[in-house]
């Protein structure tokens, strides 16, 4: 991998070169973001995946508590540069913080829509058998996320929780042109955390 921080970002598009530029090789060059050093995707590109049908089981716990559990297999809607990212293999633990907005269509069917954001806790190399982080380690790192979430609801706790189009704009951060200086962390409403590894 090179060591210097990179301005070049992958096409949208999947390709493979760019203005004779190896992308797959930006793709895994050493970038800089807020003092940390990071690889992969640069800040302010996105993904857009399209998800199978998938199982998603709930159990209710308390009148407005639910246990969930989600299994799909997602696929992404373009092509990957070829020879960028991840060996097959590796593995991730992201904690999600998100709205689920649901209308009740029939005696069945439901529409179902989520706005949100996801954090890492940890990744585990193709090649190795432990995690970035311990359990104790990602736990510690979820309750800091937790923690400076609190914090921005109590700062903005003048805005409406109920009104989705406002909540929805609060969950998303703006998407801003890379390289980005400063990200401010979205207001996320939530009750309670289950931590799983």
């Amino acid at each position: 991998m090179a060591s210097k921080t990179s301005s070049r970002t992958p096409s949208r598009d999947g390709a493979a070169k760019k203005g004779g530029q190896d992308i797959a090789a930006t793709y895994n060059e050493f970038k800089e973001f807020e003092g940390r050093r990071y690889t992969g995707m640069k800040i302010g590109r996105s993904h857009k995946w399209y998800y199978d049908q998938g199982e998603w089981k709930e159990t209710k716990i308390t009148p407005d508590e639910w246990q969930i559990n989600y299994a799909v297999k997602k696929r992404r809607a373009g092509k990957a540069p070829e020879g960028s990212g991840v060996p097959v293999g590796t593995g991730y633990h992201w904690y999600i913080l998100a709205h689920q907005n649901v209308t009740k269509l029939n005696a069945n069917d439901y529409s179902t829509s989520m706005t949100g954001v996801k954090f890492k806790l940890a990744h585990k190399r193709a090649d190795q058998e432990k995690w970035s982080a311990s359990p104790r380690a990602q736990r510690n790192k979820l309750i800091k996320i937790l923690k400076e979430m609190i914090q921005e609801l109590e700062s903005g706790a003048d805005e409406p929780a109920t009104d989705t189009a406002a909540t929805a704009k609060a969950v998303v951060p703006a998407k801003k042109k890379a390289p980005v200086t400063k990200t401010k962390k979205p207001k996320v409403k939530t009750k309670r955390a289950l931590v799983s590894t």
